[in-house]
């Protein structure tokens, strides 16, 4: 099986499209580049399934390499046959190539190992053909100087059947579809921790049983979470007697002395040997399969907090709220630029509500402030109200904005670059305020993991989200479009084709010539080539450019297709785009050509009659109701909220109480839910009706049914 078999056969993907894409990519394509400008080389395949033939092709590459690896070691070893070389390389699943290496396997010296030093191979071979009703005078043959009774002898023999039956193929085979079928997790308390009050978050799990196939993600990780701080124990396993009973079956044969040895030798074979080796690999797999449930729920929810609606260029006064500290306050220009900053405090302990309310008039009249964006950390609520009981004399629209990770991006390498002579406090503040202006633009900055959405993003496999976060990062920023004089060079570096270097370069050459005027610009920054800016440039937009269409997603390779098509039309390339009259009578057949076809054409016609559009929408005003602690909410109330983040088993809702509800996926909608991101999706503003409130637990209940 080739390259290309594999992923059709693991992906299901059509052998056009499979081919083209790993062409594509071993000439150093990126995903988002062959998604919107390599359609009809692909078949139109969109980025998930140009993701998962570049995850089957490394899939490929890495079972090759460890067919490799194994076909040298066992024939270094002078023990690979015709048959066993066939077996290996017509094999494409990694757990059997390791089963298959098993019995070749350089390993420390074990109980086999050690009876067959002792000479005892023979015994075991006579005692597993069954055939003896006497297997004391068997093992008496084999009593030497090193062999000192026939119990030693016939434990020796035992041994070794066992290490024969833990390594036989089919065997592990056979119980690996017993774990499959009927594995369960289970877990129980540590006792000696189990009244300390950190345990009491795994109540739930101090005895607690469920099919391993049954489990969710969110649970498994729940419960390995609890073994790694010391308060569960987990296990793996099927019904013990129901594994020993096949294996019996398998291997024992008759009544005879012989066979009682072999059916000895099988039990200890499955409970020293399989049943450690199969639970520790069904616990990784189950880990990998929760890990990779949970990437996905992480990866959601970023995409969409990522793609959540900017409010534009709007001079933006940012407050990041507090009591003690008071709150801090930036103005920033349309540009996202910082030219004021102060702090205010209107809360206790000072409470100067009134020097507060004056300090936000003057600030909002004087730099003529067109958004207020408030973090909606401690006192947001409070800070919100202020903000919201003030007559500005101009419209002044008031944003509860997500602050989560404004402090760690505060404190970063990031933040020092773009604002050395401030402190945290006021980066925190600029962070807030250029969330509102362009979420996607500010949230680059901060490390996923640290923006506050998706579920145990600590203890999933970190390379894996790393890479798949880097994915979502990346398909975002290339979806919505850069623009190339005022990105940073952290929303650069996500730009197909360009990386952390060649943003860099773009930035540098901008500061020292000017604004690009041009995308054709871009071909003089130092080391960007003809490949990166093949890849880089349908994605950056240039405003007010000579060419209008440097400012639309038409790649530049297409310029002089629309250029032809504004001559046929008898007017100028300026008057054709928008100009939706006109842009209807293009006869789009008349340009297919051997590379170009109908869904590149549509593409350009979208990108005419709109160019440059946000798929993003605008920023709305969102108000919470009149309750502000959790102590306030009362069963059967029904309120507005944002919904901030959303599970595998339901999705959690700000009311305005400073405390998140739950919205369990059984209350997401009056139908059955599979999965909660088909009905929801982050930031989207719900009405909620309060179930149950459990202060203590700082628990809130709450449901979208019949609301």
């Amino acid at each position: 099986m080739d390259a290309i078999e594999f992923v059709i056969k693991n992906t299901g993907i059509a052998a056009k499209g499979v081919r083209a894409t790993l062409e594509l990519l071993g000439e150093g394509a990126t995903i988002p580049f062959i998604a919107r400008y390599r359609k009809e080389r692909t078949g139109s395949l969109d980025e998930v399934e140009l993701d998962n033939i570049r995850q089957a092709a490394e899939k490929y590459n890495e079972i090759t390499k460890r067919k490799e690896s194994i076909l040298k070691s066992i024939d270094e070893q002078g023990k690979l046959t015709d048959a066993l070389r066939k077996q290996i390389e017509h094999s494409w699943d990694l757990t059997e190539l390791e089963d298959l290496y098993l019995p070749f396997k350089r390993k420390r010296k074990t109980r086999a190992t050690i009876a067959r030093e002792k000479g005892l191979e023979p015994l075991a071979k006579q005692i597993m053909a069954q055939q003896s009703h006497n297997v004391d005078a068997l093992a008496q043959k084999f009593i030497t100087d090193e062999v000192e009774s026939i119990e030693e002898a016939l434990q020796g023999a035992r041994d070794i059947i066992a290490e024969w039956v833990n390594e036989d193929l089919y065997t592990r085979a056979m119980l690996r579809r017993l774990f499959e079928r009927k594995a369960t997790v289970l877990a129980k308390s540590v006792k000696s921790k189990e009244k300390e009050p950190e345990a009491q978050k795994y109540k739930d799990y101090f005895d607690y049983e469920e099919p391993l196939k049954y489990c969710p993600s969110h649970r498994l990780l729940a419960i390995r979470r609890g073994e790694q701080e010391g308060y569960l124990r987990m296990y793996v396993e099927p019904d013990a007697d129901e594994a020993i009973e096949l294996l019996k079956d398998k291997y024992v044969e008759g009544r005879s002395d012989a066979a009682e040895q072999v059916a000895e030798a099988v039990q200890d074979a499955y409970k020293r040997l399989l049943k450690p080796s199969l639970e520790t690999e069904f616990r990784v797999r189950s880990k990998t399969k929760a890990d990779e449930e949970a990437i996905k729920v992480f990866a959601e929810n970023l995409s969409q907090l990522l793609l959540e609606a900017p409010l534009g260029k709007k001079r933006i006064l940012g407050l990041d709220p507090g009591f003690r500290t008071g709150c801090k306050l930036v103005v920033l220009s349309q540009n996202g630029d910082l030219i004021y900053h102060t702090a205010i405090y209107p809360h206790p302990p000072q409470s100067k509500w009134s020097e507060s309310i004056t300090k936000l008039k003057y600030l909002v009249k004087n730099y003529e402030i067109d958004a207020i964006a408030v973090g909606n950390g401690t006192a947001g609520r409070e800070t919100l109200d202020l903000c919201n009981s003030i007559d500005f004399a101009r419209k002044v629209n008031v944003f509860s904005v997500n602050e989560s990770g404004a402090s760690i991006y505060s404190a970063s390498k990031i933040a020092r670059e773009e604002f050395p002579d401030y402190d945290v406090t006021v980066r925190g503040a600029v962070s807030i305020a250029r969330r509102l202006m362009d979420p996607l633009a500010e949230l680059v900055k901060i490390d996923p993991k640290s923006i506050g959405v998706g579920q145990y993003q600590h203890d999933v496999n970190q390379t894996r989200l790393k890479e798949s976060l880097d994915r979502v990062v990346e398909s975002a920023v290339n979806s919505v479009g850069v623009n190339l004089n005022t990105a940073s060079k952290h929303l650069l570096t996500y730009v197909s084709g360009l990386g952390p270097s060649l943003a860099a370069n773009i930035v540098d050459w901008r500061t020292d010539n000017g604004a690009f005027r041009s995308r054709a610009d871009l071909k003089k920054v130092p080391r960007l080539g003809g490949k990166a800016y093949e890849q880089a440039a349908g994605f950056l937009r240039i405003r007010r450019a000579s060419n209008p269409l440097d400012d639309t997603a038409v790649h530049p390779e297409r310029y002089g297709l629309v250029k032809r098509m504004a001559k046929d039309l008898g007017v100028e390339l300026s008057d054709l785009i928008r100009n939706n009259r006109l842009i209807d009578q293009i006869n789009l057949k008349k340009y297919i050509s051997d590379d170009l076809g109908m869904p590149t054409l549509k593409d350009i016609i979208k990108e005419l009659k709109k160019p440059g559009l946000d798929p993003r929408g605008e920023a709305t005003v969102f108000e919470f109701a009149n309750v502000r602690s959790i102590e306030e909410l009362r069963d059967g109330m029904v309120l507005p909220g944002i919904i901030t983040n959303i599970t595998n088993f339901g999705a959690f809702v700000d009311v305005g109480v400073k405390q998140d509800g739950l919205v369990h996926i059984s209350q997401l909608a009056n139908k059955f839910v599979k999965n909660p991101m088909d009905v929801v999706s982050l930031r989207q503003k719900v009405t909620v009706r309060v179930l149950e409130v459990d202060i203590p637990r700082k628990r809130i209940n709450l449901t979208m049914k019949d609301v």
